[in-house]
């Protein structure tokens, strides 16, 4: 089993007008931390247009992908206790993901408004809600102790709270012998929290995921192989993706290049990082060696971006996990 710990974010999907982005005060294409007041302004002012619900959020997706591929999973979070959480709790329930979401009175359920414009350019707008307020009572002893892997980003050191539960989740991880998964997951943390990720990368983490700007930001390097081999002389598992020019996977030493799969024009790269997270786990979970791992997981990242959103649909889920059971992506 999988055990993720996250941001659980409904995503509230809207198209928009280039002349409706402008006239909200939105840099379009941007991601922007939002507060609650600024969410309820965004929602009045497109309340009479068509909106969809997925479930979001950086480990979340993970954990998803994951349970298409038919690995059990387990995720763990806090929500509202308002009309998202149930969206998002019977949204999770359909995609085969076992929640330990537990519930709060004091905030909202966090949500990522997608304004999504004529040109397909997403414009996010993404507010925290519930998740901040996840502590270390909220961490289930008994599904971090029975996980195969345990998995967390960067965006859990945001408030003292998540992470004192992380740090705990840690602790018991470590007592059992729990592989310890770390996805670094956004620039911005690691410039906030520099030291603090590296001291965690060498102390509990077996498997780290970074991309090319993160891992430069970590080490001062632009070089991304020279910032796998960094890494690895950090962690069991040390994994640096390069974009479009594939990923770099250090592991006792040796670093293997794995490289790009699928188009080389993406639809959209949301959650691409997250989808080629899930690909190695999943791998990792089948016993897999490390090249196999990455392949696996450059395949699934470079099929996510052929598409819009970050979870596969039903059918793609199918196809793909045909494709993994049969040993045919060995082809691809």
């Amino acid at each position: 089993m999988v055990y993720g710990i996250g941001n659980p974010l409904i995503d509230i999907i809207i198209n928009a007008s280039d002349e409706d982005i402008a006239r909200l005060g939105i840099h379009k294409g941007t991601m922007a931390l939002i507060d609650e007041e600024r969410r309820e302004e965004l929602l009045q002012m497109v309340e009479d247009r068509n909106v969809s619900y997925s479930c979001g959020g950086s480990c979340p997706n993970t954990i998803i992908a994951l349970a298409s591929l038919g690995v059990e999973t387990t995720l763990a979070g806090k929500l509202g206790n308002d009309s998202y959480a149930t969206i998002y709790r019977e949204r999770l329930a359909s995609l085969g993901v076992r929640d330990e979401l537990v519930c709060t009175d004091k905030q909202k359920t966090g949500s990522t408004i997608i304004l999504i414009s004529e040109d397909s350019e997403r414009s996010m707008n993404t507010f925290l809600g519930a998740n901040r307020l996840y502590e270390a009572a909220d961490v289930s002893e008994e599904s971090v102790k029975n996980a195969e892997i345990f998995h967390f980003t960067g965006y859990m050191w945001d408030t003292a709270s998540q992470r004192r539960a992380i740090e705990r989740a840690l602790m018991i991880a470590k007592e059992h012998h729990t592989i310890v998964s770390f996805d670094v997951a956004d620039p911005f943390a690691v410039g906030r929290y520099h030291k603090a990720f590296l001291h965690l990368i060498k102390e509990s983490c077996d498997i780290v995921f970074a991309n090319r700007e993160e891992a430069r930001i970590l080490f001062d390097n632009y070089d991304p192989y020279e910032c796998c081999r960094s890494m690895g002389k950090l962690c069991r598992i040390a994994i640096v993706k390069d974009g479009n020019k594939g990923s770099f996977i250090a592991h006792e030493g040796t670093i293997i290049k794995i490289p790009p799969k699928g188009t080389p024009n993406p639809i959209d790269t949301t959650g691409a990082g997250d989808v080629y997270a899930a690909g190695f786990l999943y791998a990792r979970t089948k016993g897999m060696d490390i090249e196999a791992s990455g392949m696996i997981a450059s395949i699934l990242a470079g099929e996510i971006v052929t598409q819009r959103g970050a979870q596969f649909s039903e059918e793609k889920a199918k196809e793909l996990r045909i494709l993994l059971e049969s040993g045919g992506w060995r082809y691809r």
